[in-house]
């Protein structure tokens, strides 16, 4: 009997008052490095938020030639404590989100409003001095939120420090409701800038990409299936993979819980009765179709004519998801991670299906592209096919992938490498040009395997060292064991140096 997956914790937490958590509101609106509030803000990949001006200085990164951006040779060390890790220039571009929600914030906050006598505040600063505390006081006007608002704004309250303000005139609440009709005339009108583009809700798990817009992480995945460009700008990202290095919006998530908390809730419960409802097989919810090497960005062409097959596709189709996994035969019965010896091979690929031709006798031509890659969790018989529980695979962060570059093209090569792996430590660019170099000489000869049949199949060869590894695997004649081992590298370096040792191989006769 299979056990009810878990339901997630989606309780509200207790969120921000706008009276009585005047300084903490207001704290999520300054800079950590220059204590105003946050100006032009950019946020890091480790998803801590700094003003524009407060970016570090950058220096010129050495042995990196991939990827080729303009601005990745520039980077910086991060200026947070808790991360203190090298960020590439061209990683951090204007937070359009929290800019948007700033302008809100300093419109309602900030403005030169008359205030009354009778909402007069003697508000408080406590300041760290050598051997103890000091108080610095001075009197203001309006709510608290509005009272210390200005004050970082003038540059008179450090973003560590405390401040208590005291009604000068009634009681200690005294003109509460400022603070109050302040903060919900704010909230209704920066909601719209915490909505995701892409699904219209509150955002949830915010990622902000290079470009400098936000999603919900979810969302973000499920547009990176299909598509390398932004939904908001429309700008190619050019990385194969920004999630895994991507933190979540540090700020943003703060100032969505402080908030917002009940409306996050509501937000997160249909996000998890979605994903639940999604899991109806007990999480065995991922087609699987045991035949051939698949790779992302490439087309996939089947002949589907086992029963099977035909009625996984035609599920696949009214499901409206329009995907299955493609997984290599295991052929010599080799175990397979947890899973132990299967009649599949772990790693493979998610296939979206194009277009399909019908035939009157149920056999159908299914055109398909690879989208992402995934590792097989658990697996099960659903009607003869196998069904499974996967985990999307995603290469490393760009940044490791260049700190690998960087190393191992400083490196001194040992005299074993020099002889058998000498291009071990090229460039990663000029291990893309030593493929483009052996595929050009290819066709100059006319090589069977890039007849125009396959060419018109596959396209040309791609000028992007991610995609070239998977186009070359598909038109080369190479073993499916080696073609596997591109499905298990999570490094776009690694896969550039597999193809070209299959070509020195082929080079030198040895295949």
């Amino acid at each position: 009997m299979e056990k009810a997956l878990p339901s997630p914790d989606i309780s509200p937490r207790p969120g921000l008052d706008a009276f009585q958590d005047a300084r903490a509101i207001i704290r999520l609106t300054q800079c950590s490095i220059c204590s105003l509030p946050l100006r032009s803000p950019r946020t890091l990949p480790c998803g801590n938020s700094l003003c524009h001006k407060c970016m570090p200085e950058c220096y010129i990164r050495q042995n990196i030639s991939y990827p080729s951006v303009v601005g990745r040779r520039e980077g910086f060390s991060c200026p947070f404590p808790d991360c203190r890790k090298e960020h590439s220039a061209a990683d951090c571009n204007l937070d359009v989100t929290l800019a948007k929600v700033m302008e809100v914030v300093d419109k309602e906050l900030g403005s030169q409003t008359r205030f009354p006598e009778d909402t007069a505040l003697e508000v408080v600063v406590n300041v760290d001095c050598t051997g103890g505390y000091e108080e610095r006081k001075r009197r203001m006007y309006g709510g608290r939120l509005a009272a210390i608002y200005a004050l970082s704004k003038q540059g008179e309250l450090y973003y560590d420090e405390d401040a208590t303000c005291t009604p000068l005139v009634g009681d200690n609440f005294g003109p509460s409701y400022l603070d109050y009709d302040a903060l919900e005339r704010l909230m209704d009108k920066a909601r719209a800038d915490l909505e995701c583009q892409v699904c219209y809700g509150m955002l949830l798990d915010p990622v902000t990409t290079y470009c400098g817009h936000t999603f919900c992480r979810g969302c973000l995945e499920r547009v990176l299936d299909h598509s390398r460009h932004c939904p908001s700008c429309r700008r190619l990202m050019h990385l194969p993979s920004i999630l895994p290095a991507q933190s979540s919006n540090k700020r943003l998530t703060e100032l969505l819980v402080g908030l917002c908390p009940e409306a996050l809730s509501q937000r997160a419960l249909a996000g998890a009765m979605e994903s639940m409802a999604g899991n109806g097989d007990g999480g065995l919810s991922t087609p699987i179709f045991v035949c051939t090497a698949s790779y992302p960005g490439m087309p996939t062409p089947l002949h589907v004519f086992e029963p099977r097959y035909r009625l996984m596709v035609r599920r696949a189709c009214e499901s409206g998801a329009r995907k299955f996994g493609m997984l290599l035969p295991n052929r010599t019965g080799a175990p397979q991670g947890d899973l132990g010896v299967t009649p599949f091979m772990q790693y493979g690929t998610m296939l979206q299906i194009e277009e399909i031709n019908m035939y009157p006798d149920g056999r159908s031509d299914v055109w398909t592209v690879g989208v992402s890659r995934f590792r097989v969790k658990r697996w099960g018989i659903r009607d003869e096919y196998i069904v499974a529980d996967v985990e999307r695979v995603d290469d490393i962060p760009i940044i490791e992938e260049e700190a690998i570059e960087a190393l191992e093209t400083a490196l001194c090569l040992s005299a074993a490498q020099e002889v058998h792996a000498s291009w071990m430590g090229l460039p990663t660019q000029t291990l893309l040009h030593i493929g483009h170099q052996f595929v050009d000489q290819m066709q100059a000869i006319s090589a069977p395997w890039l007849h125009e049949n396959n060419i018109l199949a596959f396209g040309q060869r791609p000028d992007d060292p991610a995609l070239f590894p998977y186009w070359l695997a598909s038109v080369l004649p190479v073993t499916e064991t080696e073609k596997y081992r591109l499905l298990c590298s999570t490094s776009v370096r690694e896969r550039l140096q597999i193809v070209v040792g299959w070509i020195k191989k082929i080079e030198t006769h040895r295949w």
